[in-house]
C-alpha cells in the first residue's frame, strides 16, 4: 500500500500542464480542434529548449567540426562532443568513447550487423530475436543472414504480449552468438526483462543487443546494470530532433570491430595503398554528421534529466491505468497487449471499423494516433489482425487527452455502427 500511495503522490505532483506549455506545437489546432497528440511512440514532440538549441546552432555557432582551427569550428566541435558525455551519463556507460552517434536506432542496429555481425557470424551460428521486435531489429538480421549464412531464430510471446521465458531460454545454445531484444515493445507496450535475458545469454556465451528506442523515454536505463553489450536509441523518441541517435557498445567490443562506412573523419591516415582507421567512436562516424541535431539531442537529454523522473514514471503509469480502464468500457473495443509489466502504450481494435478508418475519424476531431502495423507485422500476425490503433503517451499527456480520445471514438461508433 505504501508503494501505491507514494506513486499516487508522485503522479499528482507531476505537473503535466506545465510541461505541456513548453511544447509550442501542442497549442496548435487540427481541423479546427485543439490538438490531442497521442503518437509519442512514433516520435515525441519537441520542447522550446530543443528548438532553440537547433536554431541557435545555425544562427550563431555553426561550422563543420573536428577539422577547423578557427574559433567557430572549435566551439561547435566542443558543443558537439559534449553531447557524447551527456549520452554517456543518460545511460550510465563507462566511457564517452563507448558512445557512437548514428542517425537513429535503425542505423545503430545496422552498424552492429554490418560491422560486428559480418565479421563474426557465419554458417552454424545463430542469432536469437523475439517475436515482438520492430522491423528495425528483424530486417537487418535477415539481410545479414542471407549474406553470411547464420540461422535466425525467433522466441515467441504469449497472447498477453509477454515473452515466454522458458522457451526463450531453451532457444539458447552454444551456437547462439547474439541475442537482439527490444527493451519495450512499440506495438504492445510490453517491458521485457532485459537483465534476466542478458544473464541467460551471457551464460550461453552470446552477446546482447538492446533496442532501446521505446525504452529510453520511459525507463531508467543503466547499461552497466543491464550488462548489455550494445544499446541503441533515437533522439526523436526522447523529445529531441530526428535524424540523430546513439549506439552504445562496450569498449573492448568496439575496439575490434571494423568500420561499416568509409569517408572523412573516420581515419588516422590514408594512402592509395592502405588506410589506417581512427579509434572508436570516430571509426564509425564517417562524413559530416548531423551537427545541429546532435546538439539538439544534447539539449533534449538535459531537459529530460531535469524532469522529476519518478514523478514522470508515476504519471505515465497513471495514464496507462486510466486509459486502459476507459477504453475497456468502449463497446466492441479490444486492447491488444495486456502484459502486466507494461509502459504507456495502448493498442486496440474496434469490431466495427478498420484502424485506418478509426484514425481518420479521430483526426477529424483533432486526435492524433497511429493506425497500422507499427513496423511490427509479426506482432499483428500473432493476433490475427491487419493493424491496430495505437495511443501512446509522453510527459505532456494528460487524462484529458484520454477523455478526448474516448469521446472521439463515440464518433467512430456512430459512423460505423
Amino acid at each position: 500500500m505504501a508503494d501505491t500511495a507514494s506513486a499516487i503522490k508522485a503522479a499528482r505532483r507531476f505537473d503535466a500542464a506545465a510541461i505541456r506549455g513548453q511544447f509550442p506545437i501542442l497549442g496548435t489546432r487540427c481541423h479546427g480542434k485543439p490538438l490531442t497528440f497521442l503518437d509519442s511512440a512514433a516520435s515525441a514532440q519537441k520542447p522550446q529548449v530543443v528548438i532553440d538549441a537547433v536554431a541557435e546552432t545555425y544562427e550563431g555557432q555553426y561550422a563543420n567540426i573536428h577539422r577547423g582551427v578557427y574559433d567557430l569550428s572549435e566551439r561547435t566541435s566542443a558543443a558537439f562532443e559534449a553531447v557524447r558525455g551527456k549520452a554517456r551519463g543518460l545511460i550510465n556507460a563507462a566511457h564517452d568513447d563507448e558512445i557512437i552517434f548514428t542517425s537513429g536506432t535503425t542505423e545503430s542496429i545496422n552498424l552492429v550487423a554490418q560491422s560486428w555481425g559480418r565479421a563474426n557470424l557465419g554458417p552454424g551460428d545463430e542469432v536469437l530475436i523475439t517475436e515482438m521486435e520492430h522491423h528495425s531489429n528483424i530486417v537487418p538480421w535477415q539481410l545479414l543472414r542471407d549474406q553470411t549464412g547464420f540461422t535466425l531464430k525467433v522466441a515467441p510471446f504469449d497472447d498477453h504480449g509477454v515473452l515466454i521465458m522458458e522457451t526463450f531460454e531453451k532457444s539458447l545454445s552454444e551456437r547462439t552468438k547474439l541475442v537482439c531484444v527490444t527493451q519495450l515493445s512499440n506495438a504492445l507496450g510490453t517491458i521485457l526483462p532485459v537483465r534476466e535475458i542478458t544473464t541467460m545469454a551471457h551464460a550461453a556465451g552470446a552477446l546482447v543487443l538492446v533496442d532501446g528506442a521505446q525504452g529510453i523515454p520511459h525507463l531508467a536505463t543503466d547499461v552497466r546494470a543491464l550488462d548489455c553489450d550494445f544499446y541503441a536509441f533515437s533522439g526523436h523518441k526522447l523529445y529531441g530532433p530526428s535524424g540523430i541517435g546513439v549506439l552504445y557498445g562496450k569498449a573492448d567490443l568496439l575496439a575490434h570491430m571494423p568500420p561499416w562506412k568509409g569517408g572523412g573523419d573516420m581515419i588516422a591516415s590514408v594512402t592509395f595503398e592502405k588506410t589506417e582507421f581512427a579509434a572508436p567512436p570516430h571509426r564509425f562516424e564517417a562524413g559530416t554528421p548531423n551537427i545541429a541535431g546532435t546538439i539538439g539531442m544534447g539539449a533534449a537529454i538535459d531537459w529530460f534529466q531535469g524532469l522529476d523522473l519518478d514523478g514522470l514514471a508515476a504519471h505515465e503509469d497513471d495514464l496507462l491505468a486510466y486509459g486502459t480502464a476507459c477504453l475497456s468500457e468502449v463497446p466492441g473495443l479490444r486492447i491488444i497487449g495486456t502484459a502486466p509489466d507494461k509502459a504507456a502504450v495502448i493498442s486496440f481494435v474496434l469490431d466495427t471499423a478498420h484502424p485506418h478508418d478509426i484514425g481518420t475519424v479521430l483526426d477529424s476531431q483533432g486526435v492524433a494516433v497511429r493506425a497500422g502495423h507499427h513496423c511490427a507485422q509479426p506482432v499483428m500476425d500473432h493476433f490475427d489482425v491487419a493493424a491496430t490503433v495505437r495511443a501512446s503517451f509522453g510527459a505532456y499527456s494528460s487524462r484529458d487527452d484520454i477523455d478526448t480520445l474516448v469521446s472521439a471514438l463515440d464518433q467512430v461508433r456512430e459512423l460505423f455502427g
